[in-house]
């Protein structure tokens, strides 16, 4: 009678076991997105939550995830370089180097497509192809979950973050785009040039900032905004400094990288890229999807005289018949002196994005 008590016993705890391990919920993760900002639409299949986005920080930095263990997602996005690369090209594991330049990951949580090219519809998606890709970390999925399953102490934080079902490659693109959405700028200059211009509420620290901003980056802020001037605004504009589309902005009358036109096999497409956001381009030097310009001043000597006309070049580019928008010094100094507006300190020096390792 007594075993027959200690085996329902023992039934009873295992069952009470997998009942509370099966009823784990982690904790939600409340993002703070700016008041000027739209909201961020958040799959329902990877709600945010604190483990997870621990989790994704610590997957991001782990070299791990490539094939001799030297490569991490941070070594082409460095934070001191907003999430991107000092490099024209990045190089992988074996020293082969892309063909682009890695792109800055800010404010991604409100983006609909990825990459130049926008291959990739979802952030979670892009997370899962540059493991596997020969020119990258080079290394198979199922070598990096098994790399990862060796570490207790990444199973104990798969599972706070994702409660039962051990390591995939579907929990690692999860975590790592849980931390990416995370990553928002909107502490700049521009931020409140934005909220002052639009008549939103200013903090006193934001009224102290207004305070400081001189006539020459106003007076900058109006050529960028002028059909007359920059004519910079078509392609970049709002909070989130750039607008939803891909576009040929005049690089190259014939084109080497199709662009979009690759992924959609659509001639009309050649040469187009993603439009990125200028938030951060003090620090996120190269330019353009080749890294092609080097400084600030040549891109915007670009836009002024170096506009190439290809049968797919966006029509909102006004004066590309005639090279650019002809800026004099004047106004290439006074352009240049707002987009340094839009850096965001706060953001390249945020401790939550530092390297937990």
């Amino acid at each position: 009678m007594r075993f027959l008590i200690l085996f329902i016993c023992i039934v009873l705890l295992t069952f009470s076991c997998k009942k509370d391990r099966a009823e784990y919920q982690a904790t939600p993760y409340i993002l703070d997105v700016p008041s000027h900002f739209p909201i961020m639409e958040i799959p329902s299949d990877n709600p945010m939550t604190i483990e997870g986005v621990e989790l994704g920080r610590y997957l991001f930095y782990e070299t791990k995830l490539s094939g001799d263990n030297s490569m991490s997602c941070a070594s082409c996005h460095a934070l001191n370089r907003s999430f991107s690369d000092s490099n024209q090209f990045s190089v992988g594991i074996d020293g082969i180097y892309g063909s682009r330049h890695s792109m800055a990951l800010i404010n991604l949580g409100w983006d609909d497509f990825f990459t130049w090219d926008g291959r990739a519809s979802s952030i979670e998606e892009q997370i899962l192809e540059p493991v596997p890709n020969p020119i990258e970390m080079h290394q198979e999925w199922k070598s990096a979950v098994l790399k990862l399953n060796s570490d207790v102490s990444y199973r104990n934080r798969f599972f706070r973050a994702f409660g039962e079902g051990g390591i995939d490659s579907s929990k690692v693109s999860k975590a790592i785009a849980q931390f990416i959405r995370t990553m928002i700028s909107s502490s700049s200059k521009y931020d409140v040039m934005y909220k002052y211009e639009n008549a939103l509420p200013l903090t006193s620290y934001e009224q102290s900032i207004l305070q400081n901003i001189d006539t020459e980056e106003w007076g900058g802020y109006d050529l960028f905004k002028s059909l007359n001037g920059a004519d910079c605004f078509h392609c970049h504009n709002g909070p989130l400094m750039r607008v939803k589309k891909f576009s040929n902005n005049g690089l190259d009358a014939t084109f080497t990288d199709l662009g979009r036109g690759e992924v959609t096999g659509n001639n009309n497409d050649n040469g187009k890229f993603k439009v990125p956001t200028l938030r951060n381009i003090e620090h996120t030097a190269p330019y353009m999807h080749d890294g092609r310009f080097a400084t600030l001043d040549e891109v915007i000597e670009h836009y002024s005289s170096g506009i190439h006309v290809s049968s797919t070049i966006d029509p909102l580019i006004e004066f590309s018949s005639q090279g650019g928008v002809q800026l004099d010094a004047q106004e290439k100094y006074l352009l240049k002196k707002f987009l340094l507006t839009l850096s965001d300190d706060s953001f390249i020096n945020n401790p939550n994005f530092m390297n937990p390792h």
